[in-house]
């Protein structure tokens, strides 16, 4: 009897599964695409961990980063492929491992907490992920593709065994049309096979600030996935790209939409929807054709009144079912160089000078490395320095995932963004760098990609192309190429010692400071980085001894104080010509303890009210008016 109660105890428990509305069923729109997994993940332990932690799961129906990750550009159907891969580390040369080390958390990258993982690659290796997923079945008759946010740094990918394609770069989203490989006509298990190759700092491309053995300013490497990857169900033909123009002194938009369809000009819609269900403005014209809207009584775009006007784009089809639709957004500003009611040369925010205050920003957690633990995460940093009376901010030699620029531009922070670094160093007395012709072309494709998945970021204001004299070569070329493929925006040749009188800007780095370089009849004197003020905070740093910062600070009073005489003597340099001030830097960094904030985003260092009022004085210092 005994027998008999447990045989039929199972059959209860096998039907139950078999039936259950969340076992084996395809993930609908924007969920993980995960059937439900056996609980053989956990964070690596021992390492400083954000408040966010706790909360990434590799659940089924809670995969780590489930927000739509390409927010100008955003389809109603997609379907999320964060959550737990098959991993294996085998050496450069292996065939497809036919069996794997164990599972990953993506999108974090494979040395992260994160990750579950927490194991360096090298070069003398390749990084392999594996996973299968289930299309829903109202997909099978459209085209699919494949999106990767972002992949440090070479990417071979396979689907059912055969490739789809490749791509190098460590910073830019890249996708393939992977529909004619799938089998069965999409019905079934599909199977995505990816390996990674990257040389960290054995290889001259761009890394930014990853080393194989962290010390001082240098971090940890980052291998492999470090964004969120997705599918998407798209018509064909689709639109492939968009490029958001705002034209402040005409008080309008245009708008130009690439497509699948290079060989023909399809018809487009768009319009600006208001809030009552009305379109603001509309219009129609072809794909590859500027295309212009005007908002009545236009509202402008700047760091204290963020306002961005929403936007539907359509490609329309000879079947309305075969429109490719797609939700974006805008802002109208305008940046450019001008000169004060005294003369001298200023950066000027839709017409007026605008000082430009915020610190130097890594983008790196102490969990998931570039990764950060949620999007929440992501804003709150934004948020804090808002709070705390800064505009702007200078991204440091890495480029972010497009929803941290979403939030800079949501919530009112301008970006100066710099190209990840590579190759070789100079010194400020030296030459630039002659770099291989491959190492050039690679350096201008990753920038070139970069500014083209950001360019409709109102939020960015400014290219920093170099830093410091590293991977600095032809900056008067590299300067001028910049101007060409982005006019809309200003450039900062080259932030630190290696000036070429060349850009927008004349930018000096003083520690602690502040200093100024002189005024210049052609360019505005900026301060492109300074303080670097250092505390510890015990139970918040990434070790326990021998933290660093270029001047360290026994107690958050003193090192308030410290700060606060720092703005003092910035005020003076404001009033008499500096344009823009960032201080080193948003948070701690693995060893660097010099941030506003520490490394797991647990404390503000400083007094935040007496931080706040100081820099709004900062700020106000400059004259607003203009000749």
């Amino acid at each position: 009897m005994e027998k008999k109660a447990l045989v039929i105890g199972a059959f209860l428990v096998l039907a139950l599964l078999m039936f259950s509305p969340s076992c084996g069923r395809t993930p609908e729109t924007g969920e993980s695409a995960h059937p439900a997994q056996p609980p053989d993940w956990a964070p690596v332990p021992g390492r400083l961990m954000t408040r966010w932690a706790p909360d990434v799961k590799p659940d089924a129906d809670a995969a780590p980063h489930p927000e739509y990750p390409r927010p100008q550009m955003k389809r109603s159907a997609w379907l999320n492929l964060n959550g737990l891969w098959e991993y294996a580390i085998l050496p450069a040369g292996s065939p497809a491992p036919q069996a794997y080390d164990g599972r990953i958390l993506v999108p974090f990258p494979v040395e992260s907490a994160l990750s579950g993982v927490g194991k360096q690659v090298g070069q003398e290796n390749r990084l392999w992920y594996r996973r299968t997923f289930r299309l829903p079945k109202s997909w099978r008759k459209q085209r699919l593709i494949l999106n990767f946010e972002a992949v440090d740094w070479e990417a071979k990918v396979w689907i059912n065994g055969r490739e789809a394609g490749s791509h190098r770069g460590g910073y830019d989203p890249f996708f393939f049309d992977i529909t004619d490989l799938l089998k069965r006509r999409g019905r079934g298990d599909q199977e995505i096979v990816i390996s990674v190759f990257d040389p960290v700092d054995e290889g001259p491309q761009p890394r930014g600030k990853q080393v194989r053995n962290p010390h001082g300013i240098w971090y940890t490497s980052v291998t492999g996935i470090w964004a969120t990857v997705w599918l998407e169900p798209v018509p064909d033909p689709f639109i492939t790209g968009l490029s958001i123009v705002p034209d402040v002194d005409a008080g309008r938009v245009t708008i130009k939409v690439q497509t699948s369809a290079s060989s023909r000009a399809l018809p487009v819609e768009i319009s600006i929807p208001g809030a009552d269900g009305t379109a603001l403005a509309a219009a129609r014209g072809l794909a590859g054709q500027e295309i212009a809207l005007s908002p009545p009584n236009p509202s402008l775009w700047s760091p204290d009144s963020p306002f961005l006007y929403d936007l539907d784009i359509t490609l329309k089809a000879k079947r309305p079912k075969n429109d490719d639709r797609l939700e974006s957004y805008f802002g109208l500003r305008k940046i450019s160089l001008g000169q004060d009611a005294a003369g001298v040369n200023r950066l000027l925010l839709n017409g007026s000078p605008l000082f430009h205050f915020g610190p130097l920003d890594q983008g790196w957690w102490p969990d998931g490395l570039y990764t950060s633990p949620s999007d929440e995460a992501l804003r709150s940093d934004i948020e804090v320095l808002k709070d705390l009376g800064f505009n702007m901010m200078r991204k440091h030699v890495k480029v972010e995932p497009r929803r941290f620029y979403y939030w800079c531009d949501k919530l009112g922070l301008m970006v100066w963004q710099d190209m990840p670094s590579g190759d070789a160093f100079i010194g400020p007395d030296d030459p630039d760098i002659e770099r291989t012709p491959e190492s050039a072309r690679q350096f201008e494709r990753e920038f070139a990609a970069a500014v083209s998945a950001l360019f409709n970021h109102p939020s960015i204001v400014m290219w920093v192309p170099f830093n410091e004299g590293w991977g600095q070569f032809d900056t008067a070329r590299i300067t001028g190429w910049l101007s060409t493929i982005d006019p809309t925006r200003l450039v900062d040749s080259a932030s630190g010692w290696t000036d070429r009188s060349t850009g927008h800007v004349a930018d000096i780095h003083s520690y602690p400071g502040p200093k100024a370089p002189p005024n210049e009849p052609l360019r505005a004197a900026v301060l492109g980085e300074f303080g670097g003020l250092g505390l510890p905070v015990a139970g918040h740093t990434w070790q326990e001894e021998k933290n660093w910062g270029y001047r360290s600070f026994a107690t958050p009073g003193e090192l308030t104080e410290a700060y606060l005489e720092l703005i003092d003597k910035l005020i003076p340099m404001i009033e008499q010509g500096l344009s823009a001030a960032v201080y080193t830097q948003t948070t701690d960094v693995e060893i660097e303890v010099n941030g506003l904030m520490t490394y797991d985003r647990a404390l503000v260092k400083m007094d935040r009210d007496r931080v706040r009022k100081a820099n709004v004085a900062a700020r106000a210092a400059i004259n607003p008016a203009i000749r």
